[in-house]
């Protein structure tokens, strides 16, 4: 099992999610966050820190394309390690639907 980053992230991108996780696995994208499931050892201190509530567990039915994007994504953006300011408009986006569709960027962030 792994935990992983959902599209509730896209624009919101709040970070209290790293600042917990013992093992900087979240990746920065230009408008998202990603988990590598390969470094997260599913301790699960991320998930009830996301004000989005963007963070699942794999085990959940119907997060397989999360599963695949946030494997590629991890493998191609820079490594977050420390809390930043979430966007301006972070807390209008939070509950948006379809932000994946609308708004998903593969281009990377900043990281550290």
């Amino acid at each position: 099992m792994t935990y992983v980053v959902t599209d509730a992230c896209i624009r919101c991108k709040f970070t209290d999610c790293v600042e917990v996780c013992p093992v900087d696995c979240f990746y920065e994208g230009e408008n998202m966050l990603v988990i590598n499931p390969n470094e997260c050892i599913d301790c699960g201190v991320c998930e009830p820190e996301c004000p989005a509530e963007a963070i699942l567990p794999d085990t959940e039915n119907g997060l397989e394309q999360w599963l695949e994007l946030n494997a590629k994504y991890s493998a191609e953006w820079p490594n977050l390690t420390s809390k930043k300011d979430p966007p301006e408009d972070a807390d209008e986006m939070k509950d948006e639907e379809g932000k994946f569709e609308k708004y998903f960027s593969p281009e990377p962030g900043e990281g550290d």
